[in-house]
């Protein structure tokens, strides 16, 4: 386990000199404010597909220092947290998995996880749950909602066959994608009781159709929709990241943290939620910077 003053001496060298942001994030009333990463990848295997993931660790420490400086109300990676080697090995995949989560735990606030296809690739779901924590969540629940400064936050977890059968220890293929029913409906009585306008965080995509995206997206998009209480969904998966806007709903794909070599090409973002429902993300390194404004289907929900 690394300890506080090798995670201090390890990061010293990667963020001296990198240029921070001059704002100051802290919790206001009716703000909410956090740290995303997603696609870290994590394991000691040799480079593929242009993924350094033995580079991802320290990459992390990266977010996780300027997090801590910051003092977000709470951090979220969304999926991929770690990877396997080539001839993949349950007991290793599992140190990967402890290492990398040994320096996410290094954020001095609530954080939580959202299942990727990578997180059980060699391991069940219930492998990741025992090693990882999702801050006041049970330990079981691969999807759950927790609400923060008066907004609902929702984790979906996509990490089922298109049979219903769920992920465990590569009995999948990565493009065989689905939400339950089971989910679907729970989902659906989650946002009928929220009384906070909603963000949504799910691994494989819901703006789209095909290979890179969950299965039935649009059902899972009606449901949303019909809510009209679903400000974003942030994402992860698509490597390259992306933008969508979609009957009134904001999909925000971020770039994946493992690509590409050296610390210039980190991957992480401060999202911002305002009480007037306008999203500022801060992206840093190779991550996009937007502000988003709200587009008007929650007006009739507030965060005072």
């Amino acid at each position: 386990m690394i300890s506080r003053r090798q995670f201090i001496q390890t990061s010293s060298w990667i963020i001296g000199g990198m240029a921070l942001s001059p704002l100051l994030y802290g919790c206001k009333p009716g703000y909410v404010t956090f740290g995303w990463v997603t696609d870290v990848h994590y394991a000691q295997a040799v480079m593929k597909w242009d993924r350094y993931f033995t580079e991802s660790r320290e990459k992390l420490i990266e977010a996780v220092l300027l997090y801590n400086e910051k003092k977000l109300d709470f951090a979220i990676e969304t999926g991929d947290f770690k990877d396997e080697d080539p001839e993949p090995d349950k007991q290793k995949t599992l140190q990967y998995l402890h290492a990398i989560e040994d320096v996410y735990s290094y954020f001095k606030g609530p954080r939580y996880h959202v299942l990727g296809n990578h997180d059980v690739d060699t391991i069940s779901k219930q492998d990741f749950l025992d090693a990882i924590e999702n801050t006041g969540i049970a330990p079981d629940k691969t999807y759950y909602s927790f609400v923060q400064n008066k907004w609902r936050f929702i984790v979906l977890d996509a990490c089922f066959r298109g049979d219903g059968v769920p992920y465990d220890s590569n009995n999948f293929e990565w493009y065989d994608t689905a939400i339950p029913q089971e989910q679907i409906n729970w989902l659906e009585q989650e946002l009928t009781n929220s009384p906070q306008p909603v963000c949504v965080f799910v691994h494989q995509p819901l703006d789209g159709e095909g290979n890179l995206y969950v299965n039935n997206a649009q059902q899972v998009r009606q449901v949303l929709e019909s809510s009209n209480k679903v400000l974003a969904v942030f994402q992860g998966h698509r490597h390259e990241g992306g933008y969508n806007l979609l009957n009134g709903i904001h999909y925000i794909t971020q770039k994946a943290l493992v690509d590409f070599s050296g610390m210039t090409n980190n991957s992480y973002s401060i999202v911002r939620l305002t009480p007037d429902q306008q999203i500022i993300i801060q992206g840093y390194r190779r991550a996009a910077s937007r502000i988003l404004e709200s587009t008007g289907v929650n007006e009739q929900l507030t965060t005072m």
